[in-house]
């Protein structure tokens, strides 16, 4: 048995008024997906438990089995890991924003999706005026980039700009939580108001704004953490090897420290415009060479940050034709049997453009298991689903049916409980 896990990033929602109060999953014609669906099970799967931000990087964790509040330890370290950067002892990793502020207010997490390009110039700037023997900056792609902290204090409260447009940048730095994480809080804000004072006469933000673009004018770091400790995903549940697919550098990183192989697809930007064709080949030929593989886009997710409801129905209707469909007619002819499992990490809500920490809807179809009386996939029909509610790491423990799935319903069930009291 092989298995696939096919993540449409954010890709559930609330009603929205402009759908005719439905939401983007329930507007989507997605006939593979609902074919899927009445030949599997569903449910509802809750990914972020009480006292964790509704981020990818929890959502994800949990999604893959992880207990998060034992392994979770900053975006950040996690991203360093996809970027081959190595965290030291003694190091505090954290994600890194190039974001657009305008008229002291945050107007985007992205600065506008800026290219990698420009962005890697910037960041070798701010290197140059910024960086020292305890700071390091490292670039990444688009608006997404690394800082290193050396004696850094993670005992600090920083704020994910994709969850506070329009908020004015005072009002949402960094705070110490203790007086050991003052120093590591002030220097991070002065790095981020000193970042304004130099990026914003720029050449390359002076060209953005002739433009009509966004600049990238000011620094976002958050989500710090040191060098995790996590077992694999191969070693957990008997896997002999895996795959990890995406544009993003977390997921990339995510699926580093499980064990996963990356596969770098041309053409994956992390965006609507994504190369959804050569993604789904690469799901295919890793499927043939792995027992696991882990296909993650982005699309849904930006959508959703933008408050664009119908790009988000058209990244749905892509995901449908230009990954599942290929992906499922393609393992349909193969004597080996493949379960697939489709799901969002959380819903991103396109109303408040930022995530929520609502449970998200799943498929498990896995051949020669029963189906349940689902015939179509959005966020209400899976209620009615053979799986009822699932707990973060019971999603995996479903998918590979293993006894310890059916042994620690309740103990999971109740941990899980336990976070969120």
């Amino acid at each position: 048995m092989k298995y696939l896990i096919i993540l449409g990033d954010g890709m559930a929602d609330e009603p929205i008024p402009s759908l005719g109060n439905k939401t983007p999953l329930q507007v989507a014609n997605i006939p593979t997906i609902d074919k899927i669906a009445s030949l599997g099970r569903c449910g509802i799967l809750h990914t972020i438990p009480q006292g964790f931000e509704p981020g990818s990087e929890i959502a994800n964790l949990a999604v893959l089995g992880y207990d998060v509040s034992r392994v979770f330890e900053g975006r950040g370290s996690l991203e360093a890991a996809s970027m081959g950067i190595n965290i030291k002892e003694g190091e505090m990793a954290m994600r890194c924003n190039l974001i657009c502020v305008e008229d002291g207010k945050i107007k985007n997490h992205s600065a506008g999706h800026i290219s990698t390009e420009e962005a890697n110039e910037l960041i070798q700037f701010l290197n140059r005026e910024l960086g020292s023997e305890t700071i390091k900056f490292y670039a990444g792609v688009s608006y997404r980039h690394l800082l290193i902290v050396k004696d850094g204090v993670k005992n600090i409260l920083c704020t994910p700009p994709h969850n506070v447009p329009g908020e004015k940048v005072n009002n949402v730095m960094v705070k110490a939580q203790n007086d050991e994480a003052k120093i590591t809080a002030d220097t991070l804000n002065k790095l981020i108001l000193r970042s304004q004072e130099l990026l914003q006469n720029h050449p390359i933000n002076l060209t953005r704004i002739a433009e009509g673009k966004d600049p990238a004018n000011c620094i976002w770091p958050w989500s710090p953490g040191y060098r995790p400790r996590m077992e694999t995903v191969l070693e957990t549940f008997n896997f002999r090897n895996g795959a990890v697919i995406s544009a993003v550098d977390l997921i990339k990183g995510i699926g580093t420290y499980a064990g996963l192989k990356p596969i770098v697809v041309e053409g994956a930007t992390g965006r609507h415009d994504t190369n959804y064709e050569g993604k789904a080949q690469a799901a295919i030929e890793a499927l043939k060479e792995n027992d696991f593989v882990f296909l993650h886009i982005e699309a849904s997710d930006e959508a959703g940050h933008e408050g664009n409801a119908e790009l988000k129905v058209k990244t749905i209707e892509y995901l449908e034709n230009r990954i599942v469909k290929p992906i499922f007619d393609e393992i349909q002819q193969w004597e080996e049997p493949v379960s697939i499992a489709i799901l969002p990490d959380h819903p991103t809500s396109c109303l408040t453009k930022t995530h929520t920490s609502d449970p998200v809807p799943f498929i498990i179809l896995r051949p020669g298991k029963e189906a349940d009386k689902v015939s179509e996939y959005n966020e209400y029909s899976v209620k009615e689903g053979g799986y009822g509610q699932l707990y973060g790491v019971e999603f995996m423990n479903a998918l590979t049916d293993t006894g310890f799935f059916k042994a620690s319903y309740r103990k999971m069930k109740q941990m899980w409980k336990d976070w969120t009291d």
